[in-house]
């Protein structure tokens, strides 16, 4: 990935286009999917997973982080077609006993660790691991904490990659009459997140207009 300093447009549709050849959807899955548009649990978009899976398939990491869990489906997706281990961070109870029993139902949980506790306070139960890829899908406000905590446990080419950096487009919205005080805190802390990444020497990053927004941060 080369170092950018601006956000970069990928063709959606393009990616869209491919979806059907790169996802494979099993009833369990439909059932994880169907579970999360029900309930309102967001998941990352079929295009965002369609690019995370291509960086999984050139990076073939051997240990990922994923920090947000919800309902195991990412790291399920992330684990299916490769060989890795993922400890995954979640600290909604609710959300925790689903993805475990998601995850159990798809024979994953020898692969899949997932650790109930919050992410800002978990990094003793994985500071024994090195991480080829750490995936960071949780609470925004929180990004540039998450990402200063856990890398630290970054293997050399490591690489990290950011969801909800657009944030459904509203971190390049300039009218800021129609968000509540706390969205416009939050839309606020996520510019300020890009900054950080793209003008942190240490990582050569890339965000891309894909899903709702990936970032790639690869250390140099």
């Amino acid at each position: 990935m080369e170092d950018a300093k601006e956000i970069v447009t990928v063709n959606v549709e393009d990616a869209k286009a491919v979806v059907t050849n790169t996802l494979q959807f099993d009833d369990k899955l439909i059932k994880i999917r169907d579970y999360a548009k029900i309930n309102n649990v967001p998941i990352i978009k079929d295009d965002g997973m369609v690019f995370l899976k291509m960086l999984i398939d050139i990076k073939k990491p051997i240990n990922i982080l994923e920090i947000g869990t919800a309902i195991g489906y990412s790291s399920i997706m992330m684990a299916k077609d490769s060989n890795c281990n993922i400890y995954t961070i979640e600290r909604d109870e609710k959300m925790y006993n689903e993805a475990l029993k998601n995850i159990n139902e798809c024979k994953l949980n020898d692969r899949i660790n997932v650790i109930f506790k919050d992410a800002l306070e978990a990094f003793d139960d994985v500071k024994n691991i090195k991480f080829d890829l750490i995936f960071i899908d949780a609470a925004k406000a929180q990004y540039t904490k998450f990402f200063e905590i856990y890398t630290k446990l970054l293997n050399k080419d490591g690489m990290v990659v950011c969801d909800n950096m657009l944030f459904h487009g509203l971190v390049n919205d300039t009218n800021y009459e129609n968000m509540s005080r706390s969205l416009r805190g939050l839309v606020r802390k996520l510019k300020n997140f890009h900054e950080y990444l793209l003008n942190n020497e240490s990582y050569n990053s890339t965000i891309y207009d894909i899903g709702d927004g990936m970032a790639v941060s690869i250390l140099k």
